[in-house]
């Protein structure tokens, strides 16, 4: 099993619409059984999937230490793809992790799903606090969407800098050129400056029908070039996963 935490201390880089197509390639395309968690206050991933919102604030209490997250887990109109939505009660999470001061609560959560899910998909909140902390602690690979601005290097070095503090062994970063317009001179600027040799998921009509839609640009705009970039993208974190267990093994087995 693997979480792949979908994170951005900035919004509005298409963090969510990323989620939600990575979690559908890996379930659909990948024949992985897939858990994408909502961990964003704003509920992105159950809309862009078509789903009914929770009408009972509870997503947050699976924190507490009696928690079941099974309980709250959906599924959804996808093959091997499952949901926890999000709803208000995180909006105080990182009051409720502050109080029970365990700070890989969220880590020990996913191990308990280990036997039920190949790939947990974390949606996060844009923000450094409590939570995004109990996220870089449960995280495997973290993806890390930015715009084309000269901004993003220091988003990065933010990201980096939370790490450093929490981890002591840090997930690989991926991070992703998000919204990139050839048109524009400051991205071609970005491109090839300090985003040079990163993937590049273009701003495109397909982006924002995915909202539209209810549904994963996957599902609905196949060959476009988003579709194309994104299947770039999940290509490249199921490499890093291979590498990740490769080295493991070894290590397993020069220690045994």
């Amino acid at each position: 099993m693997a979480v792949i935490g979908v994170y951005s201390a900035k919004g509005g880089v298409g963090k969510t619409t990323m989620a939600v197509d990575i979690a559908w390639r890996s379930a659909v395309l990948s024949k992985h059984r897939t858990l994408i968690w909502d961990l964003d206050p704003q509920g992105g991933a159950g809309f862009l999937l078509g789903c009914e919102a929770r009408q009972s604030p509870r997503a947050a209490s699976v924190f507490q230490r009696d928690g079941r997250p099974h309980e709250l887990i959906e599924t959804t109109s996808y093959d091997r793809l499952s949901l926890f939505q999000s709803d208000d009660s995180m909006r105080f999470a990182s009051i409720t992790f502050a109080r029970i001061g365990h700070k890989r609560r969220l880590a020990q959560l996913t191990d308990t799903l280990r036997r039920d899910y190949d790939r947990i998909v974390l949606d996060c909140p844009p923000t450094i606090n409590e939570v995004s902390e109990q996220i870089l602690n449960a995280a495997d690979v973290l993806i890390v969407p930015l715009p084309a601005s000269p901004l993003a290097m220091r988003t990065l070095d933010s990201v980096r800098e939370e790490l450093a503090k929490h981890r002591v062994r840090q997930p690989p970063i991926l991070p992703i050129l998000s919204m990139y317009s050839a048109t524009r001179e400051h991205h071609r600027g970005v491109k090839s400056g300090i985003a040079a040799g990163w993937p590049i998921v273009p701003l495109a009509n397909q982006i924002e029908m995915a909202a539209v839609n209810q549904a994963p640009i996957g599902s609905f705009a196949k060959g476009s070039r988003p579709d194309k970039a994104l299947q770039r993208v999940w290509d490249g974190i199921e490499r890093r996963l291979a590498e990740m267990r490769v080295a493991a093994d070894a290590v397993q087995a020069f220690t045994a």
